[in-house]
């Protein structure tokens, strides 16, 4: 009698453990369904449909329009120490050169 008792009790405690969302009564592991339904996304989306997802990284700046506001950024602060650190940045862009100009400008 002790032996059934312990047999059922440790099958429930394996069924508590395993619950009901691991493996549903006949069916697939939960995550082996959401991958199912992940490719099933990304196949109507390959077909034209608009089931997919919206992409988790933004879209990049366009790196001239940074470096116009930093310019802009640079000029709104007016010293010596903004325009020199702009044109350490970016002694390559056009802007490096108008940022000289201002830095002459302030010396005199």
């Amino acid at each position: 009698m002790k032996l059934r008792s312990l047999s059922a009790g440790l099958l429930g405690v394996l069924v508590a453990l395993a619950g009901p969302g691991h493996l549903p009564l006949g069916g697939l592991p939960v995550m082996v369904g959401k991958a199912n339904a992940d490719e099933s996304g990304k196949e109507s989306a390959r077909q034209g449909g608009t089931a997919g997802r919206a992409p988790s990284v933004p879209m990049a700046r366009d790196p001239s329009a940074a470096v116009a506001e930093e310019y802009e950024s640079a000029r709104r602060k007016g010293t010596r120490e903004a325009f020199e650190l702009f044109i350490a940045r970016h002694a390559d862009d056009p802007l490096a050169e108008q940022a000289r100009a201002e830095l002459k400008q302030l010396a005199r």
